[in-house]
């Protein structure tokens, strides 16, 4: 029999070695982004599916009738979430394993959170910190940040530029869009990519979308005055 079919560590480091887990700084298991955006076009058609549809898809992927699909699933406790993680699988694997280690892989994906899109080099605050950060940080710009999001992407490619236009004084950090609901209420933000400022502890403006360094160069003069010029 399989390795993978009796080994749960090895399943970890295949899907490890497959870019489908990620292992964070902090210790923590997260799937790539990558992974989530094809495990997203699933959940979009299978998350809320009526039960009907869910026994039915059960039944046609392992070859059941419908009312075995139906019996296994309850007796096995089989989730949306599991059917939703073993179609991505199915998908974004190139040569994915045979249906019962799909299961049991599906089994350890279902429940993990993709990773973060703050980039590393930022700090990532959250809607219980973000207040400290900004009473220890007077001079700050946050930038909003999302999942999947081409704008995004865009942004952090320019991310060192960005912090060159700004005064050395001047803090960054950034948010996850999708986590923060508290803090974009506070500061009326419904977009990602959008770039906040903060100068002497007071919110300035946010910006929704994609924005050049050019163009930040003006948002952050407005709130900070000219950044500081080296020979």
């Amino acid at each position: 029999m399989s390795e993978l079919a009796t080994d749960s560590e090895a399943r970890y480091e295949y899907l490890l070695d497959a870019d489908v887990f990620v292992e964070e700084t902090d210790g923590s298991v997260a799937v790539t982004e990558s992974f989530d955006g094809t495990r997203g076009i699933y959940r979009d058609s299978y998350a809320d599916s009526s039960d009907e549809r869910f026994y039915e898809t059960l039944a046609e992927l392992f070859d059941l009738s419908v009312e075995d699909a139906e019996a296994q699933a309850a007796e096995l406790g089989v989730t949306r979430d599991e059917l939703v993680a073993y179609l991505a699988l199915r998908s974004y694997l190139d040569d994915p394993p045979t249906p019962t280690v799909l299961v049991q892989m599906a089994a350890m994906v279902s429940d993990v959170a993709p990773t973060s899109p703050v980039p590393e080099s930022m700090p990532e605050l959250t809607d219980d910190d973000y207040e400290l950060f900004l009473d220890d940080n007077p001079d700050a710009v946050v930038i909003v940040w999302k999942l999947h999001c081409d704008p995004c992407d865009d942004m952090k490619e320019a991310l060192d530029e960005i912090r060159s236009v700004a005064p050395d004084r001047v803090a960054f950090a950034g948010v996850d869009g999708e986590s923060v609901a508290e803090f974009r209420r506070e500061f009326d933000v419904d977009a990602a990519p959008a770039t906040l400022t903060f100068a002497d502890g007071s919110f300035v403006e946010a910006i929704e979308g994609r924005r050049s360094p050019t163009q930040l160069a003006d948002m952050f003069e407005n709130a900070f005055g000219e950044a500081e010029t080296t020979d």
